[in-house]
């Protein structure tokens, strides 16, 4: 049971039996600013309230497209079964998405500003308390302007207390923006106050020194300096975070608080307090309501390798696959046994009915999954794979299979049943309740949501040590993480089973495909494009946008130039401050 409860300002104490969690129930501003650090109560509530800012954004009503996975749509691994503008080029300066994420990521700069400067004049609180609720105050900051920084590439900087209707400063360049969390993260790591991390207790899932050398080491990604980046992510390792041992259950809530978890957004199974992926994630069978609303791109499916750490090739299981039309395609993924009018349907939509095996097309689509990256099935539900599903919203067990054409969830077919039966797409089984009888509603979200873990410090260590020249240091790095999830080590030395690594050229793409395939749903992959520079090469290649199983799109995507690579300021932050600059390429 944890007892840190991420709370507003205002919050009564005497809700500290909870579970874990922020309860966002009041304006943060509403507790006087006079007597707000007032007490030494007061003082843990308002920087609490900052960990709080996290979570803006959270919605049950409908996908906000705020919440850090909910990224993963415009990424090559991901995918939303709707109709995006900023994957079809057309969204404008106007767009919510920038300027709901600009007042968010700015309210938790300013509750962190009141922090940083009132704790040290007001609050009763012990020097030592003071001195380590300022540490995570910094860090909090540190994290805000850091995604502020990640999209828009300069933005007005803020260090002093400060209402959101007066920010009239200009933007600052990006590298200033990058001065300003170093800085707040390395008084982080130099308080001796703040703990190397967490292991279980009361103030687990607060700021630490480990999350703070994780971050500014992020930080010296994106500034390029590489040597400095390999130093924190050492550093990150000797406050004691490891690799917990299986991939496929550390994303269960038992394992929430393993030593790979640097740093996590806490949930709890109570509505609107905790993760929202198995309502946005889940199809109807994995709760009964649920909307499947975010999706697995083929793109990240096809980039599993295979047992032996070859690469996957369609041809070799279907020969003959990739020179067919995606339509054509769609037969092999046919259910067994078709009606004579689910046929004439097949063949209406584009498959090539004369591929079709009455018996044995399931066994044989099914095999493509077989023998995989064990990840794949972690993270994937893939075609003719079973889910223990909670059927109707009742808690009751029931296995259920994903196939296609969809016909009835109930025995005797026990179909997977989606909110998109008209198309067949991969679903995420990450993150999404299976074999649960106490799911408690669509809702229910319990599982804390990382925000760093140490398998994304080590492979952007291994990236790191690449851009230095130390091929084998990075190919160490990165076995760390194929290890882990029982697949075979690359190697220098030439071998016929696909783990060979010429150089630094290719090892380059080999890590940024180990970053693919490790961390879909975690709302990493979309950024890691951003700063490669490939999300246009990555994602909007020919016939590219959102795709069935087979790889025919559905919602067609189009590159609109890039300017994409920068967000736009927001279209009313111009408006009510005229000081503000435009990214290059976007209308004023």
């Amino acid at each position: 049971m944890k007892k840190f409860i991420w709370i507003n300002a205002v919050l009564v104490l005497s809700l500290v039996s909870c579970k874990k969690d922020l309860l966002d129930t009041k304006p943060y501003d509403q507790q006087p600013a006079e007597t707000m650090w007032g007490t030494d109560n007061l003082t843990e509530v308002g920087v609490n309230g900052i960990y709080n800012a996290l979570r803006l954004g959270n919605q049950t009503g409908g996908a906000s497209g705020l919440e850090i996975y909910q990224y993963d749509r415009f990424a090559f691994t991901g995918q939303t079964r709707d109709a995006e503008a900023m994957l079809q080029g057309t969204i404008t300066p106007g767009n919510a998405l920038f300027s709901n994420n600009w007042r968010n990521l700015y309210e938790g700069v300013i509750r962190a500003n009141d922090a940083i400067t009132n704790i040290p004049l007001k609050s009763p609180s012990t020097a030592a308390r003071k001195a380590r609720f300022i540490a995570e105050s910094k860090f909090l900051r540190a994290y805000f302007y850091f995604r502020l920084n990640q999209v828009w590439k300069g933005v007005p900087i803020y260090l002093e207390p400060v209402r959101y209707d007066s920010f009239m400063r200009a933007r600052s360049s990006e590298q200033a923006v990058w001065d300003v969390v170093l800085k707040d993260l390395t008084d982080a790591i130099n308080e001796p106050e703040l703990p190397s991390r967490y292991t279980s207790g009361a103030d687990y899932g607060r700021a630490t020194r480990g999350a703070a050398f994780a971050l500014r080491g992020k930080v010296y990604m994106y500034t390029k300096n590489w040597s400095k980046a390999a130093a924190d992510f050492d550093s990150v390792r000797k406050q004691g975070f490891t690799l917990f041992p299986n991939y496929t259950q550390l994303f269960k809530e038992a394992n929430e608080k393993a030593s790979e978890m640097i740093f996590s957004i806490q949930n709890i199974g109570v509505t609107g307090l905790g993760s929202t992926t198995q309502w946005y994630c889940g199809g109807r069978s994995s709760f009964g309501f649920n909307w499947n609303t975010y999706l697995v791109s083929p793109n990240l499916v096809d980039l599993y390798e295979k047992a032996d750490g070859s690469k996957f090739n369609w041809d070799d299981v279907l020969p003959g696959y990739s020179g067919m039309t995606p339509a054509a395609r769609q037969v092999f993924f046919l259910r067994d046994n078709l009606t004579a009018t689910e046929k004439s349907a097949a063949a209406a939509r584009g498959a090539d009915m004369s591929k079709y095996l009455t018996v044995g097309n399931e066994a044989r689509i099914k095999a493509a999954y077989d023998n995989r990256d064990p990840r794949l099935a972690a993270n994937v539900i893939t075609p003719y794979s079973s889910f223990s599903g909670v059927l109707g919203g009742t808690a009751n067990n029931q296995t259920v299979v994903s196939r296609f054409p969809y016909r009835a969830e109930t025995a005797p077919t026990l179909d997977y049943r989606t909110d998109t039966q008209a198309f067949f797409y991969y679903l995420y089984r990450k993150f999404v309740g299976e074999n649960n009888n106490e799911l408690l509603d669509r809702a229910f979200g319990p599982i804390d949501m990382p925000l760093i873990r140490y398998a994304d410090v080590l492979l952007m260590w291994a990236e790191a040590l690449n851009e230095l020249g130390d091929v084998p240091g990075a190919i160490s790095k990165v076995n760390e993480v194929r290890a882990r999830a029982g697949i075979p080590n690359l190697q220098q030395a030439d071998n016929t089973k696909g783990t060979y690594v010429s150089g630094q050229t290719e090892m380059t793409e080999r890590i940024r495909n180990e970053r693919r395939v490790e961390f879909p749903n975690e709302g990493i992959n979309y950024f890691d494009e951003l700063r490669w520079k490939t999300w246009q090469s990555s994602t909007f290649k020919s016939g590219s946008g959102v795709q069935q199983v087979w790889g025919q799109s559905t919602v067609p995507y189009t590159w609109g130039g890039d300017y994409l690579y920068a967000w736009p300021i927001p279209s009313a932050e111009i408006e009510r401050n005229p000081a503000l600059e435009q990214n290059p390429g976007w209308p004023k």
